[in-house]
């Protein structure tokens, strides 16, 4: 069978009907949307869940399309086979009857507040191109110079940031009929003005772009907004007593934004990868959007494109957001003792709990902890996965959703500590190890281990990359990890570049369940180096001293013991 070509990157839906691509059915947002009865609805996603595409499917449904000499294009044939289509008049009768702002604020991530802006008037002028038609119908002569002020680039300051209140009144003229509203990426601009630090500047535009289409605009049938994070501190909502706001925290539109349990399902059967099931709910399941267990469209999508190219490669994390893994970069390297203590329980499969602020700011981010861990959670670093409230506020139970993500974290945390041992005098630690000293050699790691976060709820994978780690870039010697020596494998060898007057060390790790078993497996680990005779290898190449150490750990406890 001839199966569809899975659409990545793909943002419109009648292009991906028309390359007859294959497509998840989210048609019903329509409906709910109709229902909802909301004049403004802001809807927060994560990155890449597809807002973008479900807007493009909005447009191509309500707008009544016309050419640039204003005859009409159908777009009915994208939702022939579409659930909508089976929902009835009620639903069917806005189809194709209103004209469609559908503005994107995305290409506002540039480094300066100049560039940002002519950006967005450049998306503005873009609009007024697609519905220049308009021009050839009666107008006020006032209206038509404006118009075209904008087409020609020429505009004043304000005619820009009034643009979408002005295009609309035009539109409604024309048409005969009001407006609907699409704005997505709504916060991308502020995100990024946030890091590159014209954030007023900023808010002071958008807040005027709004207002104009959203706040007191008579034109206005319905709008919708898309974006991450839902902010209203700054006033970019003032006095928008209609906006319906619908974070993941909502129950309405929780399906329509990312992939279902069943959806994912029939996407792994069309394309003949059932038996990837556990391996894809291992690494990418784990969002839920109140009670509807959700998958990322873009790592899935990806997942399953690489999948049906070569069926044993392995999972790889194809969704984060730079912005958002800076911030987790941030909590890591700032992080007091408590955060570290939250970041292992986060690393090792559990919860913490933190009060949920919906109207996080980017302002705020760095105001508290509580409120970074809320940036996380509405950016999709972190889900849901138990609630409570405590008086008047909202507590939510936060875990990493996923394999995926938990290696954002894991990078993250390995970047730190590999820029932090760099900067850690270890010559005492080889020295001790030189000299047999295996007390001061026990307290370095110890200090180490205190100051660092851990994961793999302790484990000996864990303790292994740790102490590679603490002898990484080290020049007197060079590190083998888990080498082929003797009849087996030490976890650790260290030798000198030269042969002559060098020496050697083998290093073999256990990792203790209870503190009192230290010793013991401090010992198991010898007995491991001489009945694999570890050392073989290494006396063949010419080495004469050959120092051998077992290492045993317990949560972040060291004991070391030399062979006699």
């Amino acid at each position: 069978m001839e199966r569809k070509v899975i659409p990545i990157g793909y943002e419109d839906i009648r292009e991906i009907i028309d390359k007859n691509l294959y497509y998840v059915d989210k048609s019903l947002l329509i409906r709910e949307l109709l229902d909802s009865g909301g004049k403004v609805s802001l809807v927060t996603r994560p990155r890449r869940f597809g807002k973008t595409l479900n807007l493009s499917m909005l447009r191509r449904f309500f707008e009544d399309e016309r050419t640039p000499v204003g005859e009409k294009v159908d777009n009915g044939y994208v939702f022939n086979d579409l659930a909508i289509l089976s929902c009835g008049e009620r639903y069917l009768q806005h189809q194709q009857q209103y004209p469609v702002i559908n503005l994107s604020l995305k290409s506002a991530k540039q480094p300066s507040f100049a560039m940002a802006y002519a950006c967005l008037v450049d998306e503005i002028i873009k609009e007024f191109q697609r519905h220049a038609y308009i021009l050839e119908g009666e107008m006020p002569v006032r209206d038509r110079e404006n118009f075209e002020l904008v087409l020609r680039g020429k505009g004043e300051d304000a005619l820009y940031a009034k643009a979408l209140g002005f295009l609309s009144e035009c539109l409604a003229r024309y048409h005969e009929n009001n407006v609907i509203i699409l704005i997505d990426e709504y916060d991308v601009p502020l995100e990024n003005a946030y890091f590159e630090g014209f954030y007023d500047q900023m808010i002071r535009f958008i807040r005027s772009l709004f207002e104009s289409a959203l706040k007191t605009n008579p034109f206005l049938e319905l709008g919708v907004i898309t974006g991450c994070l839902r902010i209203s501190r700054e006033s970019i909502f003032t006095g928008l007593n209609n906006l319906q706001i619908h974070s993941v925290l909502s129950p309405r539109f929780a399906d329509c934004f990312g992939f279902t349990e069943e959806e994912v399902g029939r996407l792994l059967d069309y394309y003949g990868l059932s038996d990837k099931y556990s391996e894809l709910r291992l690494w990418y399941d784990g969002y839920r959007f109140t009670d509807v267990e959700i998958y990322n469209p873009w790592s899935i999508l990806n997942y399953i494109d690489m999948a049906s190219i070569t069926p044993h490669a392995f999972p790889r994390p194809y969704w984060s957001n730079t912005s958002s893994n800076s911030i987790i970069r941030e909590l890591v390297e700032e992080a007091d003792g408590e955060t570290r203590k939250e970041l292992e329980a986060l690393m090792n499969g559990g919860t913490i709990e933190k009060p949920v602020h919906e109207e996080i700011t980017y302002g705020d981010i760095h105001i508290s902890k509580d409120n970074l861990w809320n940036f996380l959670f509405f950016t999709g670093y972190l889900t849901m996965s138990g609630q409570r409230m405590e008086g008047e506020d909202i507590y939510l139970s936060l875990s990493i959703p996923n394999g995926e993500i938990r290696s954002v974290y894991r990078q993250s945390i390995l970047q730190w500590f590999d820029r932090k041992i760099r900067q850690t005098d270890r010559r005492p630690f080889i020295k001790a190890l030189e000299e047999g000293d295996c007390k001061t050699a026990e307290e370095f790691i110890c200090r180490q281990l205190l100051d660092t976060i851990s994961y793999f709820d302790y484990a000996e994978k864990y303790y292994h990359g740790f102490l590679a780690g603490l002898f990484a870039g080290f020049e007197d010697y060079e590190v083998l990890s888990n080498r082929e020596s003797g009849t087996g494998r030490p976890d650790l060898m260290l030798k000198t570049r030269r042969i002559r007057d060098g020496r050697a060390i083998v290093l073999e790790l256990k990792a203790a369940q209870r503190f009192d078993q230290m010793e013991e497996k401090c010992k198991e680990a010898l007995e491991q180096i001489e009945k694999q005779n570890y050392e073989g290898s290494l006396r063949d190449e010419g080495y004469a001293v050959i120092e051998k150490y077992g290492i045993c750990f317990y949560r972040k406890e060291c004991m070391i013991q030399k062979a006699k």
